[in-house]
């Protein structure tokens, strides 16, 4: 993709990197772009079954680059909060609305709107090492990057005021008992455990995957009956692929399916 945005395609499984390690990969404007056209193209590739985003590095992303924030601030204020309709907004879309399952590594500090990307995923698997900071109390702003509603989602209102008010960092640990992560597992450990997870949802039924997030976004926001409408709407679309199919005779002769995505 860009130097500060890797690439990199392991069979099913395609790994998105933000790469400004000596930053702690806070992110820029270039950044932004860049990212936003690597989770589309993972959206769009017939290729791709499941994605990995991480960091490079010893931080997984601090979010936004604040000396180029400063920089935007003195030369043109009223536009510089337009990053978030502009960039942030479209990325977090991208990943929730994405058919395939998204697991971040987070490998390090994720601060900011960079703990908004890794919050926004479906799945996180952090490094022991790993802390999380809603930091954007500390320089007077509001949330974004989707967390007023991940956060609230995973953790409940009462933690997710707390992270956002008080601004205070929080362990791996902590992360974990609070329901923010999946698992954690020894720094050195991270990247052989994201791999075989990603692995593993590769080999999955993706397009029930694609129904089971449209689900979960939906019912989010939605009342019981109109839930129940479009789970079956959903189950009805699934009840036709070659992966049910497949999989509901597999059972039936108590043999392991194989799935293909489709």
């Amino acid at each position: 993709m860009t130097d500060s945005v890797r690439w990199d395609l392991d069979g099913a499984v395609a790994t998105i990197t933000l790469n400004r390690p000596d930053a702690r990969n806070a992110l820029t404007t270039e950044m932004k772009t860049a990212l936003l056209a690597a989770v589309e193209r993972a959206g769009s590739s017939p290729d791709v079954r499941a994605v990995v985003l991480t960091g490079a590095g010893p931080g997984f992303c601090t979010g936004q680059d604040l000396r180029e924030h400063a920089r935007e601030l003195d030369g043109a204020p009223g536009q510089v909060m337009d990053t978030v309709r502009e960039h942030y907004n479209p990325i977090v879309r991208a990943i929730r609305s994405m058919p395939k399952p998204v697991l971040a590594a987070v490998n390090g500090v994720a601060a900011g709107a960079g703990a908004g990307l890794a919050f926004a995923c479906d799945l996180r698997v952090a490094a022991r090492g790993a802390s999380f900071l809603m930091a954007f109390a500390r320089v007077g702003l509001a949330a974004d990057t989707g967390a007023s509603w991940t956060l609230q989602r995973l953790a409940g209102i009462g933690r997710a005021a707390e992270l956002l008010m008080l601004a205070e960092p929080i362990t791996a640990t902590h992360a974990l008992e609070f329901g923010l992560v999946n698992a954690v597992v020894e720094d050195t450990e991270l990247p052989a455990a994201a791999s075989a997870l990603a692995t593993r949802l590769a080999a999955g039924p993706t397009a029930a995957y694609a129904g089971i997030k449209a689900q979960l976004d939906y019912a989010a926001a939605h009342g019981l009956t109109e839930t129940l409408e479009q789970e079956a709407d959903i189950q009805a679309r699934l009840g036709r692929t070659e992966d049910h199919r497949t999989a509901t005779f597999a059972f039936a002769q108590k043999q392991t399916p194989t799935f293909q995505g489709r």
